[in-house]
């Protein structure tokens, strides 16, 4: 089997379980840190010749990651491409385990029956707290309605604010982030790095939590220490 992802995530899921399957991978795909195959560009850019060039059996995609055109053009040129959706967690175990199983594999890794038990033992806080999340600044968006990070959250006792929004990822003046009067700012370090000297300065007087965006918005191995390294920086934020 030869599969070329174009998801970061997937790309660590089929890595670790069946080394050897992968023959591309975008340019974002940083886990394992030793992966040696062909980069095939951006996730939202790819170079479809490139991956046509590879021969792959299977192009694993994902619905919000990719854009349909072109998965449309890899298909044009005969390739297979399987796309997930992804929207809560439970989903995400759903998908990561017909990923593998399109990729070959012949029995469920360890890793994923850890992640699952991970997420299965966590009981949120009776103090919920309310969060804006930034996910970029210039200009300010922020996690919105139906996603997997916001999902996330919830299930670690953090409401986010915009979760009802009629968009995903809406974009949000910084005066109605303020305006909005969270308990914390979650500032993940992907898409946009946040860091301590660019971020917090936005948030006056508000506590913020820095995250890994990899345990935040990933699916795939790093679900098995989410919940602990999660609930670790959002209660850092409070001391």
């Amino acid at each position: 089997m030869r599969v070329v992802s174009l998801v970061p995530s997937l790309t660590e899921a089929v890595a670790v379980s069946l080394p050897g399957a992968l023959v591309g991978a975008t340019d974002w795909c940083s886990h394992p840190a030793d992966l040696a195959v062909t980069r095939i560009g951006g996730t939202k850019n790819p170079a479809v010749e490139r991956v046509v060039a590879l021969a792959p059996d299977l192009v694993i995609a994902n619905e919000e990651e990719n854009r349909e055109p072109d998965l449309s053009a890899l298909r044009a040129a005969g390739i297979e491409v399987l796309v997930t959706e992804v929207r809560d967690v439970p989903q995400a175990f759903r998908e990561l385990a017909r990923v593998l199983t399109a990729c070959g594999a012949r029995s469920r890794p360890r890793w994923l029956d850890e992640a699952e038990e991970a997420w299965a033992a966590p009981k949120p806080p009776d103090d919920r707290r309310t969060a804006v999340v930034p996910i970029w600044r210039r200009p300010w968006m922020v996690l919105g309605r139906d996603t997997f990070a916001g999902d996330v959250l919830t299930r670690l006792g953090v409401d986010h604010l915009y979760a009802g929004h009629e968009e995903r990822y809406p974009k949000v003046p910084l005066d109605e982030l303020r305006a909005a009067a969270p308990d914390l700012v979650v500032l993940p370090d992907e898409p946009y790095r946040f860091t301590p000297d660019d971020g917090p300065e936005a948030f006056p007087g508000l506590p913020c939590a820095f995250v890994s965006g990899r345990h935040l918005t990933w699916y795939g191995p790093s679900l098995a220490e989410a919940p602990r390294a999660l609930g670790e920086a959002l209660r850092a934020a409070h001391r």
